[in-house]
């Protein structure tokens, strides 16, 4: 019922930026938390970012703190993630999922592929 389609992501230099949009349809997503998570080659799955519904609170990762933000339009049903100052630990497919009940989500997009070269 719901799909969420992250778009955007691309080979960027060292301290470069990229921000994939999450375009949610289906549902509307307003009223639910939304969070992007990562996958690099050879490690597990990493939480980067949680925003509340109305989007005044929003969570990071240490690893990306200062450094990515998490913002939301609700009249699009679309959530961003601004990546700066990346790192080649950075390079990983991005996913946002929506919140579901006690940190679980119930939908995933598909991902978008980041790279970061030096």
């Amino acid at each position: 019922e719901v799909q969420l389609v992250e778009s955007g992501g691309d080979m960027v230099q060292l301290g470069g930026s990229v921000r994939p949009p999450c375009v949610g349809s289906g549902s509307t997503l307003s009223t639910y938390d939304m969070n992007w998570a990562r996958q690099a080659p050879g490690k597990g799955r990493e939480w980067v970012a949680a925003i509340a519904p109305g989007g005044g609170s929003t969570y990071y990762a240490d690893s990306v703190k200062g450094r990515f933000t998490i913002w939301r339009d609700n009249a699009k049903n679309t959530v961003y993630l601004q990546m700066n100052s990346l790192k080649p630990e950075d390079a990983a497919l991005y996913y946002c999922a929506r919140g579901a009940a006690a940190g679980e989500y119930d939908y995933w997009g598909q991902g978008t592929q980041v790279t970061v070269s030096s």
